[in-house]
């Protein structure tokens, strides 16, 4: 995939929620809600400030992230889905064992 997003936008793949609850129930896939969760793919050079400075970008390529229910725009590359947001939809970074688990 050849995309670059541009100033403080992020590229994000959605990760797959579990199919089934903490009880054993099974989810079916009309009862799912979007997760909220994602990994970032790409991420632009950052914001510039008033003095024409770049603002350095929180986030990289390969964090995993949380985020709004109603955030980014969803758009397809290359067959694939993706989100493409601000950097200030982003609510934040899932670091250690939570990101671990997930993998």
């Amino acid at each position: 995939m050849a995309f670059k997003p541009l100033h403080d936008r992020v590229l994000v793949r959605r990760v797959e929620s579990d199919e089934k609850t903490k009880g054993g129930l099974i989810i079916p896939d009309t009862a799912k809600e979007k997760p909220a969760e994602g990994e970032v793919v790409a991420v632009g050079a950052g914001a510039r400030d008033e003095d024409g400075d770049r603002i350095a970008m929180d986030v990289k390529a390969g964090d995993r992230i949380l985020f709004g229910k109603w955030s980014g725009t969803e758009i397809t590359i290359d067959g694939e889905e993706l989100l493409i947001m601000k950097e200030s939809d982003i609510l934040g970074i899932i670091e250690g064992s939570a990101a671990a688990k997930a993998a």
